[in-house]
């Protein structure tokens, strides 16, 4: 089994690189600090906005999907969505970030 870090460090690595590249970035939720699974909400203001979580591929490298598919939602469906992820995992970690492009402050594809 491969070590990985934990998710409370990860989000603050993260913060800290949204920091770094001037990229406004919030905590909506707290997870679990050490496992919980992460949802991004990239609003893009007048764009839209789209969720993004966590997976890996068949290598084990970390990707991320388009939880809200493959073009911009609206705010209100991008919060249901987070809203129905969080009634079933409630260990889940929210960050939202400002960004249309989210790929200066991501490791990883989205795709």
């Amino acid at each position: 089994m491969e070590a990985r870090l934990k998710t409370g460090l990860w989000v603050k690595a993260l913060i800290r690189r949204c920091d770094l590249a001037a990229v406004a970035v919030a905590v909506v939720a707290r997870g679990d600090s050490d496992s919980g699974a992460v949802l991004l909400k990239l609003n893009a203001r007048e764009e839209g906005c789209s969720v993004l979580t966590q997976a890996r591929d068949p290598n084990g490298e970390l990707i991320w999907m388009r939880a809200t598919g493959s073009i911009a939602v609206a705010e209100t469906d991008a919060d249901s969505y987070i809203a129905r992820q969080r009634r079933r995992d409630p260990d889940l970690w929210v960050i939202e970030i400002e960004t249309g492009s989210p790929g200066a402050v991501l490791d990883g594809r989205i795709v």
